[in-house]
Order: C-alpha cells, then sequence, then structure tokens
C-alpha cells in the first residue's frame, strides 16, 4: 500500500463508528463511512473529525449517504451493515435479512474497489463472510470475518478478572462460527507464557468458556435495544492495523478452508497470519479428538447457514 492507506466502513452504526473511530484515533489511513440512513454517515464522519485536534490524529474522514462511490480503490473495506439482534434473537435469525444487505454492497465492492481486502462483521458472522467471498469473487485470501478476535479478547477479559492480573499479560484463542458454537481453547490460552489450564480449576475454565460463548448475547440482554459495538470496533481496528501496516499478527479469523483442520468449503475461525495481503498463513494447531470434533461440529452449523442461502438464491433464479 502506497501512500497513505484508505479504507472503507460500509455501515456507520455504533460498531461501524467505533471501528472508525478507533481506526482514526491509531492514524491507520483516510476513512470514509457509507451508510442508507441519510445523514448519518456524514454526521459521525464530521463529529468525529472535530475531535481529532484533542485526540491528535491527522486522517481524513468522511461520510455519505447511500454513495459507494467514496469506496473506490479502497484498500480495506470493512462491513458492519446490517440488522442488529434483538432480545431472544439468534445471530442465525438475521441470515436472509443481512445476507441481502451483504450481497448488494459486495457488489459494489467487487465494481468500485477490485483490489481492496474485506473485513465483514455483519452476522451471521461465517455465512455472511461467505456470501460477500462468493459476491466479490475475491480469493480467500482477501475475504475474512471478525469473529475470534473479538471473542478471544472478551475470554481475555474474563480471565484476567478471575485470575486478578492485568489483561496485558493474557492471551487467549478461540476457534470457530462466531456463535454458541464457537471453541474457546483453554490450552492456548495463557498469563504471561502460563496455559489458565494451570491456574484454574477446571470448573472454572468451563464457567469462562460458557461465557466467552454466550458473551454477546450478555450484552443484547443488558442493552435491550441493541448490541455490542465498543469490543467490536476495537477488534476491527486490531485487524486492520495488522493489514496495514503489515503486522504479520496471529489472529483467529474466519476464513476459508480448503482441507485445513479437514475442513472444505465453509467459513470457519482458525487462526492466520494476518499482513498487507490480506490472510497470509492459515496456522494449524494441534487440537485434541474432542477439540477437533467441536470445531466440526461448529462448522456444521456454518454449513446450514450457506445452505438456506445459496437455496433462497437458488429459488429467486428459478
Amino acid at each position: 500500500m502506497l501512500g497513505k492507506p484508505k479504507i472503507a466502513v460500509v455501515g456507520a452504526g455504533m460498531v461501524g463508528s467505533s471501528a472508525a473511530l478507533k481506526m482514526a484515533q491509531k492514524e491507520l489511513g483516510d476513512i470514509v463511512l457509507v451508510d442508507v440512513v441519510e445523514f448519518v454517515a456524514e454526521g459521525k464522519a464530521l463529529d468525529m473529525a472535530e475531535s481529532s485536534p484533542l485526540d491528535g490524529f491527522d486522517v481524513a474522514l468522511v461520510g455519505k449517504t447511500n454513495d459507494y462511490s467514496v469506496i473506490k480503490d479502497s484498500d480495506v473495506v470493512v462491513i458492519t451493515a446490517g440488522v442488529p439482534r434483538k432480545p431472544g434473537m439468534t445471530r442465525m435469525d438475521l441470515l436472509m435479512t443481512n445476507a441481502g444487505i451483504v450481497e448488494t454492497i459486495s457488489n459494489h465492492i467487487r465494481e468500485l474497489a477490485p483490489n481492496s481486502i474485506v473485513i465483514v462483521v455483519t452476522n451471521p458472522l461465517d455465512v455472511m463472510t461467505y456470501v460477500a467471498w462468493k459476491v466479490t469473487g475475491f480469493p480467500r485470501e482477501r475475504v475474512m470475518g471478525q469473529a475470534g478476535v473479538l471473542d478471544s479478547i472478551r475470554m481475555r477479559y474474563f480471565v484476567a478478572q478471575e485470575l486478578g492480573v492485568s489483561v496485558k499479560d493474557v492471551q487467549a484463542m478461540v476457534l470457530g462460527s462466531h456463535g454458541d458454537q464457537m471453541v474457546p481453547l483453554p490450552r492456548y490460552t495463557t498469563v504471561s507464557g502460563v496455559p489458565i489450564t494451570e491456574l484454574l480449576l477446571p470448573e472454572t475454565i468451563e464457567r469462562i468458556n460458557d461465557r466467552t460463548r454466550k458473551a454477546g448475547t450478555e450484552i443484547v440482554n443488558l442493552l435491550k435495544t441493541g448490541s455490542a459495538y465498543y469490543a467490536p470496533g476495537a477488534a476491527v481496528a486490531e485487524m486492520v492495523e495488522a493489514i496495514v501496516r503489515d503486522k504479520k499478527r496471529l489472529m483467529p479469523c474466519s476464513v476459508l478452508l480448503k482441507g485445513e483442520y479437514g475442513l472444505n468449503d465453509v467459513f470457519i475461525g482458525v487462526p492466520v497470519i494476518l499482513g498487507k495481503n490480506g490472510v497470509e498463513r492459515i496456522v494449524e494447531l494441534k487440537l485434541t479428538e474432542e477439540e477437533l470434533k467441536a470445531l466440526h461440529q461448529s462448522a456444521e452449523e456454518v454449513r446450514k447457514g450457506i445452505a438456506d442461502w445459496e437455496g433462497e438464491k437458488a429459488k429467486a433464479a428459478s
């Protein structure tokens, strides 16, 4: 990426705007916001820009209502647009509504930003990432879903709280789909290099695992009228930073597997190396039989969602 990177965020709701502000504060590049709601993108971009003298960041922030021309030649496009979950809804309940939104956006990306790297945040995350990949026609290295990064930082926080240690010393690894079937890996979750299996009782670890799986739902139930946005926004910024600054970070992301972990043609969260080319390498961890089984079960949920979407597409075409 020569010069200052251009980052587009499609969807200026709470997740999109939180991500945009975080990226601006990190000076990751010039940022454009697009939203269908009249003047929301313009208003939020201006509000963020006006904070720059105090926050000390020097990047351009532009917002547009329903004008996709501003994403032209973007280096990275983040898709956050979609209907958020409400209490009692699962991520899969959102499937068909949000698939239509992601399809429209992906068509614009293919036409206007054909060399971009796409990060999908819209739920149900893994299925929506598959939709974006199918519609753009991009190679798998350039389309990914933000799943495990968010799930892992949530687990890191829960572990730190349980042990009374700094969050800076905790690393976590969460694989699988971004939903109730996600697969936290305590063996690969550490405090300054020490696995939490050496520091916590099995029942405590299982409680943390369960809270990690339900972390998004916990916030939805508390907020009543929306879903999480600060942590998802921070997770997006972390991924974009790894890409535009070629950090070669190892992060769990939802990517298309072609035989890795014994899975094919499905997007699921696994560890990858993120750099300037997007997904530069998929890392295959040595999983126990139980962990691998859980990952495959998680992938089956995603397959069902993909089949539902493709079935509706086939009906519409006939």
